[in-house]
């Protein structure tokens, strides 16, 4: 017993049955041609006919086989057909659904609208070029009116023998009539318009899965104007999505969407795996970002252009007739790829992961260089510390944004004393734009690079990074300001705990010995480094110079008031505080709840003060200590212990409430 009756041999109606054909539904498809018939595989659940029916014949068939519903699928311009099975639906009662096919809203500019064949013919009648009509055999005998149509006028029909034999005795023979089975790609449609120097291109509103689009888009290309006959009425019905969700109801089918995330190389497809290809292939729908979804259209498969994590989980939870779906990256998934966080937003969807060519891959390929003593990192889009990198890695390969991205690095290379490094830029890689260039930063100080850009530095005299790095006080620059010496200055920041990207203020920085040595340490972080006094702001930017520390921000002020413009910290030391230590304790709670906080006092009244706060904000995990440090003093030929000043170190985390 058939559960389902499908009038189709429309694209959509394909496509429905498509979806329909393993969900164990017994369903009994009707075409109006025995091509449509050879287009649709039968199994046990799908049976075919394509014996022409009238509404008699429709009302014989629904009463045998007693169907549960019925969907119209056919052609929207099929209006005697569609009336016919609406009548027997209702004659026999049975559930009638209409699917719709999806219209296309287009710009009119070169569209000219007719509502008749007939008219289309007029209008052409008083114009002059060639013509592609592409309205299927039913209506070509309408183009004969024309003068010159044997010449003039180009037919495009389905590959049916008795289509093919009609047309031809209608007078539409050899290159003016092209026989095959559409729809086709916007490039092919291009292509035809080209070869045969159309003037003009006559459609059907055929709508999304009748390849609409690419044809007014084809046509604008080849510089055609576009004869548009317009459907013969407003229809009532449900879209494609509509039907779908209304059978899961009716016949209790299960989800069972199946999600790709494919890594598809650098944009051009002979670098993407066979495996992503064989996916793309076979898929429902490509989500990705314009450029992603762009290299991928010669598929000619269904998208949606988004890179909001968001607004593609509202896509596919929204869209059950997708089962197949691939979100396509650039490059590699695993390789700065938005594919890490997609992967978090889809745990209740099977997912597969496949990988693709990642730009570092191909590049090295290129310039004949190993990436296994490379350090991968990415400054497409966001903040790093690529000097810290290029100081301990032989190599350093970076993903590049930006125009002056390039420009911006060199500057800041030569700055740091770093131009005898070697670099090498792609700039569009794998694209028939694709260039490579090697020199050294001062090759390309005024130099603009557009589109997608890379660089591998080299740097032949690195230095491999230590666990922990510290400085002696003899390597600081300190002129007549104050500076925290190193035993004290290793200790307290040991007492931070910091993070490799840690955000760190450095209060009443002095000299910058502090910030430097912070700095240094997390290469993934910032530190900002808050003095108030210039001959202090100087210093600190001279050393951080001479220590290369790119990531140190110097701040010229007093705390608390320079603290509000700057990014959330995740730690804070306190070196000085001008009487604010108070104001500035309460200031980094409120921007931290969770913040570690280290402070040096020297005197017993910044001790007090310093106890008082801990009192007051309530924190936790408080820990003083004493330090007195002696250093040897040579005396002849003996070694005398000078000792220095005391100093409280005083550390403690916030609380948060809401834990």
């Amino acid at each position: 017993m058939y559960k389902l009756l499908i009038f189709g041999g429309t694209t959509e109606g394909r496509k429905l049955i498509e979806y329909l054909k393993d969900k164990n539904i017994k369903i009994y498809l009707c075409v109006a041609t025995e091509y449509g018939e050879s287009l649709i595989e039968e199994n046990e659940n799908i049976k075919i006919s394509s014996k022409r029916l009238n509404k008699e014949d429709m009302i014989e068939l629904i009463n045998k086989e007693n169907f549960d519903l019925v969907i119209d699928s056919t052609h929207p311009y099929a209006l005697e057909v569609s009336e016919n099975i609406f009548l027997a639906c209702k004659e026999t009662k049975k559930e009638y659904l209409r699917l719709l096919r999806e219209s296309e809203e287009e710009n009119k500019e070169d569209i000219i609208y007719v509502n008749s064949v007939k008219e289309a013919v007029d209008f052409l009648e008083n114009t002059y070029g060639n013509i592609l009509v592409t309205t299927g055999s039913k209506e070509i005998s309408s183009f004969t009116c024309l003068k010159n149509y044997k010449e003039r006028v180009f037919a495009r029909v389905l590959s049916i023998p008795k289509v093919v034999e009609e047309c031809s005795k209608l007078g539409f023979q050899g290159a003016n009539l092209i026989a095959m089975q559409g729809p086709f790609t916007e490039e092919f449609n291009y292509a035809l318009l080209k070869q045969i120097n159309g003037k003009y291109l006559v459609t059907k509103e055929s709508g999304t899965l009748g390849g609409f689009k690419e044809k007014i888009n084809s046509a604008k290309r080849a510089g055609a104007k576009v004869v548009v006959i317009g459907r013969p009425k407003k229809e009532k019905g449900f879209s494609f999505n509509e039907i779908i969700n209304i059978l899961k109801v009716k016949f209790n089918i299960k989800n069972k969407k199946k999600i790709y995330l494919v890594g598809i190389g650098m944009g051009n497809l002979e670098t993407m795996t066979l495996k992503a290809e064989k996916v793309i292939k076979t898929c429902d729908i490509i989500i990705g970002a314009k450029r992603m979804v762009e290299s991928l259209k010669n598929f000619n498969k269904k998208s949606f252009i988004s890179y909001n994590y968001d607004e593609i989980l509202n896509f596919i939870e929204e869209h059950n007739e997708y089962e197949n779906i691939v979100i396509a990256y650039s490059g590699d998934t695993s390789f700065y790829s938005g594919s890490k966080k997609m992967l978090e937003k889809l745990k209740k969807y099977d997912v597969e992961v496949i990988c693709g060519i990642s730009s570092p891959v191909y590049f090295a390929s290129k310039i004949n260089k190993s990436l296994d003593d490379t350090k991968l990192i990415s400054m497409h889009g966001k903040e790093e510390n690529i000097i810290y990198h290029i100081l301990h890695n032989k190599k350093v390969f970076s993903l590049l944004g930006g125009k002056d991205s390039i420009k911006t690095l060199c500057k800041t290379l030569i700055f740091y004393q770093l131009d005898n490094v070697n670099l090498y830029i792609g700039q569009n890689l794998s694209y028939k734009e694709e260039k490579i260039f090697k020199g050294k930063p001062k090759d390309f100080i005024n130099s603009e690079f557009e589109g997608l850009t890379v660089i591998l530095i080299e740097n032949e005299n690195f230095s491999p990074k230590k666990a922990y790095i510290n400085i002696k006080d003899e390597e600081f620059l300190r002129g007549e300001v104050p500076m925290t010496k190193e035993e004290i200055r290793s200790l307290s920041i040991l007492k931070l705990e910091l993070d490799k990207d840690s955000i760190v203020y450095d209060i009443g920085a002095g000299t910058g010995s502090v910030s430097i040595e912070m700095a240094l340490n997390v290469e993934k972080g910032k530190v900002f480094s808050i003095e108030k006094n210039q001959k202090g702001i100087d210093l600190i930017n001279e050393n951080k110079k001479k220590f290369k520390a790119d990531n140190i921000e110097v701040i010229k002020g007093v705390a608390p008031k320079v603290l509000d413009s700057l990014l959330k910290p995740t730690h804070a030391f306190i070196g000085g505080s001008s009487s604010k230590l108070k104001d500035i304790i309460k200031t980094l709670l409120d921007k931290n709840p969770k913040i570690k906080v280290v402070i040096n006092a020297i005197t017993l009244e910044t001790l007090l003060e310093a106890l008082n706060c801990i009192k007051e904000f309530n924190v936790k995990s408080i820990d003083i200590t004493q330090v007195v440090v002696s250093k040897n003093k040579k005396l002849g030929n003996y070694n005398l212990m000078i000792g220095q000043n005391p100093i409280y170190i005083i550390s403690f985390k916030g609380e948060n409430k809401n834990e």
